[in-house]
Parts: structure tokens; sequence; C-alpha cells
């Protein structure tokens, strides 16, 4: 057995196998994968196999779209019939809301070249009339899905991978990770078979690797634990049940029809498909637990848990309504087993928060759907440094240190019973909250505060009148929280508001090595002492990594303020990159103030009189004028007994600034400005208005409009770059140039929505990109989006149509920052 490879990849259920194989196709001739027991042993074997096209992430649903079609090319190379029933997948809608979703969905899937149609309730009965359809709305059709068989799929992929010279060793358990500074020294102790348990022998060897995968599946706490990490991949009880022979499927199979498509119905919580002449159900009910929260017993191997029949009992009912022809089938087998779950469902890709070369691929949910995907994207991750899609919405480092064991286990029951609920997208879930709040949350929550969760935090959304239920609010179309948030984004256009933004991320970068580091880090000019510059980290490929806002302190002393929801992913990169430089810059300290500093932003044309009143200065009435304190400058002032560090800057496009503050004193700087605001009808402002109207500014978001599949080019942001120094992925930016460019457009959409950000683009009868940003514009009374579109279209004045509720809207391509292109509000002197 061989001791020294490029990549070790551990686990050998259908991800790590499908790992093992790209990385081999990818060019690695070196790649072990390592098994504890038998292929297929962990989740992989009681899998249901289904593959669904359907997620609102647009990365997931590149992976999974990936993951069909290689699916069906594995027969022809490796001989190996994978079990593919290309059958369909119909996802019927009781509701209109329902149907409301799936269009949402329709439009985001369109962006990804994912095929689909749209089906009637007398459509879906003509086809397969076994199916009840009176009480439905309609259906969204996937005829390329289906299912397969899990064994199948992995043993082809496990044969692909063998032939292109990948070993694959089984009963052999990693047990220890090292890194040696080079390399991974992995501890692996051989298994054997005892009385029906696994059990180690005494056979050891050390394997060290360059590379090192983990793909553990339910292991993952195991795995966790042994690295000195955290991850939130915990297992969920999963029930599906088989039952007998249906007489009338049979009949309907022998008179020539096709099988049916697996059947979804999302009101009811459940799938169901053919199974040998009987039905199949699955379920997504309440109250499954959590399992293995602290790691998976030595004696479950292939193991299932005990039915709780009375747990899915409505959803088997309605699977009788929805199928009458089963009522009298029997149960003819049934399975309950774990299936590994993240708070957020989806799956956690990328590299390991604080380690060299160490990648991970846990928490699958959906993982014979993903398998194909992820080793795809994450092989070119590791090989090629980057992968063609952005995968920060999957990354590993998206939960933070704060994360435990008792959130992660609650979270992903709550995830698993949302699998079928309504996907709105203002939907904000409230398991383990709140959990961590700025001081001033009481006081926000008093007052109306409708929180949103960001990385843990509480974040007001928006603010409405005692008695409002956010839960009874939440729509695809506009909420009922929208008309509050379009009086506070007026409030900020014509008077003043304040929001809590004590989320940021933020970090202080000092020492002999900060600027020579910094100024090779990113993309813009440092600025000078007092001031700041927005700025960008780049990948090695030149896509933006990270966004800062820059403050320099002192010489070689500076404030760096990043995403709040992107605190852990920032940092991890921020420490790794100045691990690896501190040689060549000098010693550079770096310090995750995030915790220590809240930050209220104030803005609107009466921004400076509210400050003006409170201010604790020599002059005051200077104090805040262009001459003392000037636009994208930072100054310490004192307002009350409060110290600031005030930056002059505002995300929302008015004259503001952002004041940060020692988070012990936020109750008293809170109180103090709301005093001294209340004489100029200061209103609290929540995260939705505040994302309208920085869209109106044509300010990019990370996460959005910024991320690892464009270049700051891309998103037109050359003033952001300066091109006459040296910074790190510069020349890949250059040489990648422009393949599409970010627009705003102003839309004249429905009258009771607006985009949310994930709809396609077309020019014409022509799809030429989709939106990333969408919301209302108070400035324009009218839709507004930011997208990104094909270079030749990004012109002002362009016409273009967006996709919504599964109609075309006019729109237009606007001037960048149409609202207030020259600064003139933000600028004003006083």
């Amino acid at each position: 057995m061989k001791t020294q490879v490029k990549a070790l990849v551990v686990g050998g259920g259908a991800v790590g196998t499908s790992i093992a194989y790209h990385l081999a196709r990818a060019g690695w001739d070196d790649v072990m994968l390592l098994e504890r027991d038998e292929l297929t042993s962990g989740s992989t074997w009681h899998a249901a196999g289904l593959l669904p096209y359907f997620n609102m992430s647009y990365a997931t649903t590149h992976i999974h779209d990936y993951s069909i079609r290689f699916y069906k090319t594995l027969e022809e190379e490796t001989g190996l019939n994978a079990g593919f029933a290309v059958v369909g997948n119909l996802r019927m809608a009781q509701t209109q809301e329902r149907m409301d979703e799936y269009m949402l969905y329709a439009s985001t899937a369109e962006t990804c070249g994912v095929p689909y149609q749209w089906m009637t309730p007398d459509e879906i009965k003509e086809k397969w009339p076994l199916i009840r359809t009176e009480d439905l709305k309609g259906a969204l059709y996937h005829h390329t899905d289906g299912y397969i068989n899990p064994a199948d799929v992995t043993m082809a992929m496990a044969k692909g991978a063998r032939q292109r010279g990948v070993m694959i060793e089984r009963k052999w358990q990693a047990d220890a990770f090292h890194w040696n500074g080079t390399h991974w020294e992995v501890t692996a102790t051989k298994m054997a078979e005892k009385g029906g348990n696994l059990v180690p022998t005494d056979e050891q060897i050390v394997i060290t690797a360059e590379h090192v995968v983990t793909a553990s599946g339910n292991h993952a706490q195991r795995t966790a634990k042994m690295l000195g990490i955290k991850m939130p991949a915990i297992p969920v009880e999963h029930q599906f049940i088989v039952m007998d022979q249906d007489p009338e499927l049979v009949k309907f199979r022998a008179e020539g029809n096709v099988e049916h498509p697996v059947v979804r119905d999302a009101d009811a919580q459940s799938y169901v498909r053919e199974e040998r002449g009987g039905w199949i159900l699955g379920v997504y009910e309440k109250g499954a637990p959590a399992r293995f929260e602290y790691g998976v017993p030595d004696s479950f191997r292939a193991d299932l848990f005990q039915l709780d029949l009375e747990r899915i009992e409505d959803q088997y009912m309605a699977m009788n309504h929805r199928i009458p022809s089963c009522e009298d089938c029997g149960l003819k087998d049934d399975f309950n087993g774990p299936i590994c779950y993240t708070p957020d469902g989806n799956p956690l890709v990328g590299p390991a928060p604080g380690l060299t070369n160490m990648w991970l691929a846990e928490g699958f949910s959906f993982g014979i759907t993903a398998a194909g995907g992820t080793g795809y994207y994450l092989a070119q991750m590791m090989v090629d440094g980057e992968a063609e899609i952005d995968m920060a919405s999957l990354d590993p480092k998206r939960y933070g240190d704060w994360m435990t064991t008792e959130f992660a286990a609650r979270k992903n029951e709550e995830a698993y019973n949302h699998v079928y609920i309504l996907h709105h997208p203002d939907e904000e879930r409230p398991a383990c909250r709140p959990l961590r709040t700025s001081p001033a949350y009481d006081r926000q929550a008093a007052r109306g505060a409708q929180f949103g969760w960001v990385n843990g935090w509480e974040r007001p959304n928006y603010y409405a009148p005692e008695g409002f239920s956010d839960h009874d609010s939440r729509s695809f179309r506009r909420g009922g929280w929208w008309q509050y948030a379009v009086e506070e984004a007026k409030a900020i256009r014509e008077g003043v508001g304040l929001i809590d933004a004590t989320a940021f991320t933020k970090h202080r970068i000092s020492g002999p090595g900060a600027t020579g580091f910094l100024d090779w880090f990113t993309t813009n000019k440092l600025p000078k002492v007092g001031r700041i510059n927005l700025t960008y980290a780049l990948t090695s490929h030149g896509t933006t990594r990270t966004e800062y806002t820059i403050v320099r302190l002192a010489e070689d002393d500076y404030y760096l303020v990043s995403a709040g929801a992107w605190h852990a992913y920032d940092q991890d990169y921020l420490y790794k990159t100045i691990m690896e430089k501190e040689e060549e810059f000098g010693r550079i300290n770096e310090q995750d103030v995030t915790t220590q500093w809240g930050v209220f932003a104030i803005a609107g044309p009466k921004a400076r009189d509210v400050l003006q009143s409170v201010i604790k200065d020599a002059d005051p009435a200077t104090a805040l004028s262009n001459k003392r304190f000037p636009w994208l400058s930072m100054r310490q002032i004192e307002l009350g007994m409060c110290p600031v560090r005030a930056i002059r800057v505002a995300y929302t496009g008015e004259l503001g600034w952002e004041l940060h503050h020692p988070i012990e004193m936020q109750n008293y700087l809170f109180d103090l400005l709301e005093k001294a605001g209340a004489t100029h009808g200061m209103k609290l402002v929540g995260a939705r208005a505040q994302n309208w109207l920085r869209q109106e500014k044509s300010y990019r978001a990370f996460g959005t409009e910024l991320g690892r599949d464009a270049t700051p080019l891309e998103a037109d942001l050359p003033r952001f770059v300066d091109l006459s120094k040296e910074f790190h992925g510069k020349e890949r930016m250059q040489a990648t140039g422009v393949r599409s460019k970010c627009v705003t457009l102003l839309i004249d959409g429905p009258s009771d929505a607006d985009p949310w950000g994930r709809e396609a683009l077309y020019h014409g009868d022509t799809r030429v990109g989709r939106l990333t940003s969408g919301g209302y514009s108070v400035a324009f009374g009218k839709s507004i989006g930011m997208g990104y579109v094909t270079p030749e279209l990004a012109v002002q004045g362009t016409k273009l149509k967006v996709k919504m509720f599964d109609q075309l809207w006019d729109a237009e391509v606007v001037e960048d920052s149409p609202y207030d292109p020259n600064n003139e509000r933000i600028r004003v002197d006083g």
C-alpha cells in the first residue's frame, strides 16, 4: 500500500468517490481514497437516490446540473450502468403562492441553463391519471432528471477513478492528521470484522499527502475533532417507506405507459416515486431529531433507526389523497437513517479554516444529487486554484467560532423540516434566535425592529408597528413589510435615518510590514493617514475575494471593514495570506476587533444637524464641515461622552457618517442620537431599505455583484483598481478581460412585485445575463436591479427584459449611480 500521495480523500461514499475521480480527471495522477468500511456503507447505501434540480442557490444549481449530466456519461466510460432512471421530476403546487415560488426558481434555473416546463392540472391528469389533480394550481416539470441507484453510481465513479489511476483502499480508518509544514501526515488504522462490528486492529500506517480532502459524511464531528476545527455538519433522521405493489399502477404500466416522474407534493412535505410496481414515500416532517451530535458510535455501520410512523402520519395520508390507488397497498419496507445536514441545508465545500491544503466536503443532505458536481468544482479549486463558479456560498467558513454543537443540531433539525416550506426570499428562520445581539438589541426590539440573521447576529431588517407579524408578511411579491421599508428609504432621502451596522467584520492590521502587505494584497492605492479607500482583495485568478473599506489610522496602522456575513471567510483568508507573506514584508499584526466596535450609520440631508447637536468640540459648528471633515475621511470625535471613530461615508448615497464606537457604550450612544434625532424627525432604518438605496447609487455588494466569478473590472469598478502598481491577482485579472459587465437597471415590472436579484435578463429572445440584486427605488418610483450582461449590452439606454413570474418585463440599462451621479448630496457642505 502506497504511503506518499499527492492527494488523499477520506470517505468512500458518493461524494468522496466523485472527488477522487475528478482529481484524477483533472490531471493529478497520485490520488488515494480511504474508506473505513466498504464503499457506500454510510448514508449512500440508504439514500433514495433522487436527483432534483430544484434549488434557490446559484452555485448549488450548477452543481446539481453538472451531476445530472455527468451521471448520464458514466456507463459509456466505465461499462457500468449507473442506474439512472430519467423519468423527470414533477413538482406540484396546491396554492398560487407555491406557484410564485416555482416561478422565481424557474427564472433562477434559466440563468444556469436548466431546462423545465410548466404543466396544468389537466395536463398532469391526462398523462398520469393515477394522480389526483383537482386541488392543484399547476406544476413545474423537469423532464431531464429523475432518480438513480446510489450504490451503482458510486461504483461506476469508483471504477472510473481506478481506470484513471486512483488507489481505493477499504477498511482503513483515518485516526489522526498532522501538518509537518509541507505535507499532511495521516495516521490510518486497519479495520477488521469482529462479531458483526468493525473494530481497529494493531496495524497502522502513516500516509503523507500534499492535500487531504475529508468527505466523512455522518462522521463529520469525529473529523472536526481530529482537525481541531468546528463543523456544523450533524445528521438528522430521514424516513422513507416502500409500499407493496399497487394493482392500478401495475395495470397502468402494463398498458405501455411510461414510468411516473418523481412526484413531489411540496405542500404535503413529501415525495413519491415508483418502485417495482409499488411506491416509495419519502417525507420531510417536523420533529425529526438530530443524531450523533458528538460522533457516530463504533457499533453503528450500515444501520438504521426504528421507524416512527406517527411522525409521518400526515404525509402518509396526504399520499393516499394524491394517489388514491395506493391506499390499500401494504408496507413492504421502511428506512429511517441518518442524513447529514447543515444549518442552511447547503454543504460545506472548500478549504478548512486555519489549515493548509485541507479541504472539506461535508454536510450533504442531498449527497447523491450533489456528488458529481462537488467533485468537479472542488477539483477545479484544488488543481487550478479557483472554480469556474463562485463557491463562496458553500464555503465551510460561513459559520464562525461562535457556532456550537447545540446550535448546529437545532438548526439542522430546522433545515430538515424546512425542506418543503415556502422558501420566501424574505424568509427568516426562528430556531436558535436571538443568539448574537448588539447591546441596542432590546431598545430596537422595543421600537418595532423586525430582525434578520447575519452570521449569527440579529440585525434590524425594518421597523413595524406593535402586533405586526413578520412571518405572516412574507411573500414572493411585495410583502406586508414593503410599505415600512419604503418609509424608511424616504426618510434617508428626505430627512435622516439611523442604521445599525454593528455586524460589520472589522480587523486591525499594523506593524512594519502592514503597508507593504496591504499595498500588495489590495487593488487600490492605500489611503493617506486619516483617509479611507474602498478596495478589493483578489483571488489568484484575479476575481474578487473580499471587499474592504480601509481606514489608515497611522503610517503602519490600518482599520479594515468588510461584510458582516463573511466574518470567518474574510478572517481566514487574511490570516493565511499574512502567514504566507510575513517573511517577505516584515512583521504584520492582525487583530480581529469585530466584537469590540459597534457601528451606527447615520445618513440623510439632516444627518449633520443631528450630529452637530451632540458633538463635543472647540468649534462644533465647523467640526463636521467639508474643510475639517471631508468626504472619505476619518476623524476621532466625541459625541457626548462617547469616543467615536467617525468615517464620512454612507452606503445609502446620502450625506452621512459611520459611527464606530466602543461596544460597551452603544446604548449610551443610541439614546443620545435618538434624543437628538427626534428634533429632526430621525427614523430608525433597517437593512432592506438600505439595500434598495445602495442600488440607486450602483454600490456593489459582496456576495451578489462581487464574488469569485467576476473581476473588479467586470464589476465595472476600474476606479478602485490601480494598474500602476503590482498586486495579487493583477496579471490574471488583466488576462481575463471583460466576459460580462455589471449594470444597473430600472424596471417596469408588475405593480405588486419587485425583483429579488435572481432573475434572468433577456435581449429580445436571447438570454444575456442575470440580476444579482433587486428591489424598489423610492427615487424613481419603480423597481430597480443590478446584474451582469454581455459587454456589448452594458451601455446606457439598452432595452432589456427581466423574467418575473414567467413573464418578460421591460428594463433599461441606466447610468452608473442613477441617483445623484455627481455625488453632490454626499459632498454637501455645512
